[in-house]
């Protein structure tokens, strides 16, 4: 599947080549233009239940948007917030993505959601992980710009809970305070992500969470 991502890293746009009687999958609202050649097709991925699933728990759309192409053609989307888009190629292999990070998929990969256990319980990011498992293409969005680690085995890497953006599989991690509960109170760091390898992590530069915090008190009350 022939693709490029423009305008990166601040207002990414990605752009999907299509050939004849290919199809891909995207979140629902994610698209921005296509060419007239290209069918749209709305459906509940994972059944009912499944979606169900993703949106109740997840926080994901209800619906999955599937485009096919009767003739060679292009699609693009965009993340609602302005940053990057991270492109990669699972092999069999399976990705855990913060919720919200999804744009599209090969429609071969799978999505479900995973219990992200009660380590996660006083996490802001939520309890449930995306999970992206089979062969194809996946497409995430970030806020701000992404950066990608790679952790050697027993390697240890600690993140903000509010710029991770997804993980391998192979990854271990856990949530918890950094330093003692007056440092997570006063510092303005709060929680954070222990994260072991082997295996990548992708972070993003900006925090969604932070910046509400900065723009809420910045608007107008009403009177």
């Amino acid at each position: 599947m022939q693709h490029e991502v423009l305008y990166r890293p601040s207002y990414s746009l990605l752009r999907v080549n299509l050939e004849r009687g290919e199809r891909l999958a995207a979140e629902a609202g994610a698209m921005v233009s296509m060419s007239s050649g290209i069918d749209m097709q709305t459906t509940m991925k994972g059944g009912l239940m499944g979606a169900l699933k993703r949106k109740i728990l997840s926080g994901e759309s209800f619906f999955i948007n599937t485009f096919e192409s009767r003739e060679p053609g292009e699609v693009c989307f965009a993340p609602s917030l302005p940053g990057d888009i991270y492109d990669t190629e699972l092999r069999g292999q399976t990705l855990f993505a913060q919720s919200g990070a999804y744009i599209a998929s090969s429609p071969e990969i799978q999505i479900d959601t995973k219990w992200g256990g009660a380590k996660t319980f006083f996490s802001r990011e939520g309890l449930f992980l995306l999970k992206l498992s089979g062969t194809g293409s996946v497409f995430l969005s970030s806020f701000g710009a992404i950066h990608q680690i790679d952790l050697s085995p027993g390697q240890r890497y600690i993140v903000d809970t509010g710029h991770m953006v997804a993980f391998d599989e192979t990854v271990q991690y856990s949530v918890r305070r950094l330093g003692g509960l007056k440092s997570t109170f006063l510092s303005g760091e709060g929680l954070v992500c222990e994260l072991t390898g082997p295996g990548r992590i992708m972070i993003q530069s900006r925090s969604e969470s932070s910046f509400l915090s900065w723009l809420l008190p910045k608007l107008p009350s009403k009177s």
